[in-house]
């Protein structure tokens, strides 16, 4: 491990651009530099620096301030505008030590100041920690890369495999159902039951590294009410297994949300899977779809579970949450469902709430913005 105080080798330093409209300056700073193994890219003029940008990328830049045509701030915002250049450190260089020019530095996107004449043992102070912190940052994000491929293999081949085990254990499953045998009936039944266990774990995973890694959210006009139709048909066989009643309640004049359509699938999917999930049989779970304002359209799924104390609802939407309501006939429960179901609605720009007293079931209810008709602007 290479520490922050450590001396980086004499050669193979790094590559730094250097860019000041003096000759002079790129000189003593070459020379001071140099010596210690970085290679030097001169660059007197802001055309001239994004040249040097284009055929080779420095591991720092050394950035004069104040350049006739094009200053230090204006290059430097459309260095970091370019997603290629984005991640180099910046390094102004200026003979005005005025406060105010330090702080225009830094919100044009400067990592640090450094004043003239320079101070040499300063100047290669700062630009060995520079270096090495943004070794130490590519170092972290090829690590965490390396990470979600080897884990995205994995949880797909395991998905495929689990969800052929999945199949195979039903169908043995309803096979043995008629089987004299009560110990070959017990068996299927908890093969059946971890694999299905396991195939939701790895789903709900995939959804909440998906969503870690950046949403990618796509609004359209979509009927909320044919969305819930379409939800609440899909897990009827679930509900069905479980002596469950759907009533749906969809009010309204018919008009749409903006929303992702997968995005909302998914919402809907976890909470009438959770609505299933923790019902006791033979009770009756309510979808409403109404129309509180102007702005929103909201959908409510609500069932008669055990309910959520104080404590869960102030985790429950927590990645891995353990709450203390558990599914009544053993479904697995991974503690992701909720986590990601917030993700969606706020990344849809919507909202999401959940009231709940122990012994008297819960409500979730998210609310979507209503999508703009024809002859009305976006917001």
């Amino acid at each position: 491990m290479i520490h922050m105080n450590t001396p980086l080798m004499e050669t193979g330093a790094g590559c730094l651009l250097v860019v000041d409209d003096q000759e002079v300056n790129i000189q003593v700073v070459g020379g001071v530099l140099g010596k210690l193994g970085f290679e030097i890219l001169p660059a007197t003029s802001a055309p001239q620096a994004i040249k040097r940008l284009s055929v080779r990328r420095p591991d720092l830049i050394l950035l004069d301030l104040l350049m006739p045509n094009m200053d230090g701030f204006a290059l430097c915002r459309q260095i970091r505008d370019n997603p290629d250049w984005a991640e180099i450190p910046i390094i102004f260089l200026s003979s005005a030590d005025d406060k105010d020019l330090i702080v225009r530095a830094f919100q044009s996107g400067g990592v640090d100041y450094i004043t003239k004449p320079f101070n040499h043992a300063e100047l290669i102070s700062r630009v060995r920690t520079h270096v090495a912190l943004k070794a130490a940052r590519d170092e972290l994000k090829q690590l965490a890369e390396d990470k979600d491929e080897l884990l995205g293999v994995l949880t797909h081949d395991l998905k495929n495999h689990l969800g052929g085990m999945n199949m195979s254990a039903e169908l043995l499953r309803d096979r043995t159902e008629a089987a004299a045998d009560p110990k070959l009936r017990l068996l299927a039944e908890n093969i059946s039951r971890s694999s299905s266990q396991m195939l939701a774990f790895v789903k709900e995973f995939l959804a909440n590294a998906s969503s870690d890694h950046g949403l990618s959210i796509t609004p359209e006009p979509i009927s909320l009410k044919e969305a819930v139709s379409r939800a609440v048909e899909q897990h009827q066989e679930a509900a069905h297994r479980k002596q469950l009643v759907f009533q749906s309640v969809l009010q309204g004049n018919g008009a749409l949300v903006q929303a992702d359509p997968a995005a909302l699938n998914q919402v809907l999917d976890n909470l009438l899977s959770n609505a299933i999930k923790f019902s006791p049989s033979g009770r009756q779970i309510r979808i409403t779809v109404s129309e509180p304002g102007a702005r929103f359209i909201e959908c409510q799924v609500q069932d008669e579970g055990p309910g959520f104390t104080a404590e869960d609802k102030a985790r429950m939407f927590r990645r891995y949450g353990r709450l203390s309501a558990r599914p009544t006939a053993g479904e697995p429960s991974t503690g992701l469902g909720l986590s990601i179901v917030k993700k969606l609605v706020l990344a849809m720009h919507g909202e999401l709430a959940c009231e709940s007293t122990p012994g008297n079931g819960a409500t979730f209810a998210f609310r979507l913005p209503r999508a703009p008709s024809h002859h009305e602007p976006s917001p």
